[in-house]
Order: structure tokens, then sequence, then C-alpha cells
């Protein structure tokens, strides 16, 4: 995942409205109606919220029927979880040789 796709991302998830869409569709797809009634929101407030999780591909839409039920990118993610599980273990090896140094520098000091 390339740095502007990763903070487009972070972006579109840093509205708690989306976050909650985000888990919303975790648990099926769903319509801008069935999505508006959890949200003291309009249902056009709501589309422009899909509109941004849409660009910042998280999600999708498609056409059934007369209904344009939003579906959740799972794929976009977990290439999201894989990213921060990348920087998490960067910073648990920085940890460690730091732990090691520090414990070199205490030792020498007996």
């Amino acid at each position: 995942m390339n740095v502007q796709d990763l903070a487009q991302t972070f972006g579109a998830l840093a509205d708690p409205t989306r976050v909650a869409i985000v888990a919303t569709l975790a648990h099926g797809d769903a319509t801008v109606k069935e999505l508006t009634e959890p949200f003291d929101l309009t249902q056009q407030a709501v589309s422009r919220h899909l509109k941004v999780l849409e660009e910042a591909g998280l999600v999708s839409r498609r056409v059934a029927a007369q209904a344009r039920p939003a579906t959740l990118e799972v794929d976009r993610l977990i290439e999201v979880l894989a990213w921060i599980d990348e920087q998490r273990r960067g910073w648990l090896d920085r940890h460690s040789r730091l732990e090691e140094h520090l414990r070199r520098l205490t030792k020498d000091e007996r």
C-alpha cells in the first residue's frame, strides 16, 4: 500500500461517523437509508460520508434493483492492518535493542 492510499484511508477513518458506518457494514451490506437510521443525520450527509469511504477504497457500492447497497472492502482494511503490524514489529525490535543496550550498560557499571 502506498503512502498516499494509506493517508487517504486513515483520513477517511478519522471521523467517528465513518468509523461507525464501517462497523455497521462489517455485519453486511446496507443502503444509505439503512445506514442513516442509527445516526441523527440526513441521507445526504450519510451519502457524503460513503463517498469519502469509497474514495479511500474502504467501501464500494453497486446497483441492486432500485437500491445502491454499500459493501465494506475488507481487503483495504487488511492492507492497513498489515501496515500497522509492520510498524508494530519495527517498534518492538527497536524496543528490544534499546532494552538490551540498557542491560549491557547496567551490567558494565557493576
